[in-house]
């Protein structure tokens, strides 16, 4: 009965994220890296960009927002909800219904038409409560929104890489979620399209009443923002207090 009421408070959180970091420590077992992070506070329907070298951490951070892995101290509070007192299983019941996920290499599968690469998600999680109505009157938005409406019954090698992202940027939105999670999404990307889909990721965010937290090394993307973390100067001197929005 605890695992049923546990499941139950996940399912009906609010729809918007904000995010809080208490005194985190994160490090790899065969590595001798870590993650530090004393203090961070995201606003909800706030943007970050997180910019730093590769190997400074910032995958690692995103991964641990996403509950895919579990800091060895601290805590991360999503919406007041500490993701370390979640089972494995609700861990990545509680990523299915709301978090987003928008990666550099798109990770699109090539066995799929677009459409049911979009859709993937929300079969993955059997609905999780979201209508065949509303996930398809959302499918028709968001295709049309992003421009992708002729690429629906397209497969992999049909689309470019333009195309691919504008696909898994509506993959990462179609179960409305309340996280978005971008991890170098422009890093395969031309000028123009780089520009693009920081566009893109930033209005769907405000669109859905998302949080967005963006990593990138390119500063072009990080002067679009209003808020960034710079994770090379904090992993030099082990600190970070940082509060946004």
């Amino acid at each position: 009965m605890m695992f049923k009421g546990v499941v139950a408070a996940v399912c009906l959180i609010h729809p918007s994220m904000d995010i809080h970091i208490n005194k985190l420590h994160f490090g790899w077992p065969t590595s001798t890296f870590s993650l530090e992070m004393p203090h961070l506070k995201v606003a909800s329907e706030d943007s970050l960009v997180v910019v730093g070298a590769s190997g400074c951490g910032k995958t690692t951070f995103l991964r641990l927002l996403a509950g895919l892995i579990l800091p060895d101290v601290g805590e991360i509070f999503l919406n007041g909800q500490d993701l370390k007192n979640l089972s494995e299983t609700q861990r990545r019941e509680f990523r299915q219904r709301h978090i987003g996920f928008v990666y550099q290499d798109f990770r699109l599968l090539d066995y799929l038409n677009m459409k049911d690469n979009i859709l993937l998600p929300w079969r993955l999680a059997r609905g999780r409560g979201l209508k065949d109505t509303l996930v398809r009157d959302r499918l028709h938005r968001l295709i049309e929104s992003l421009g992708i409406t002729h690429l629906m019954n397209r497969t992999l090698d049909r689309v470019s890489s333009g195309e691919r992202q504008r696909v898994a940027i509506a993959r990462a939105l179609i179960m409305g979620p309340s996280l978005l999670l971008a991890d170098e999404p422009t890093g395969n990307l031309d000028p123009e399209n780089k520009l693009m889909v920081c566009k893109l990721l930033q209005d769907k965010a405000q669109e859905y009443g998302a949080t967005l937290i963006l990593v990138t090394h390119d500063q072009a993307i990080v002067d679009r923002f209003s808020h960034s973390v710079d994770f090379g100067t904090f992993q030099s001197s082990k600190t970070m207090e940082k509060e946004v929005g």
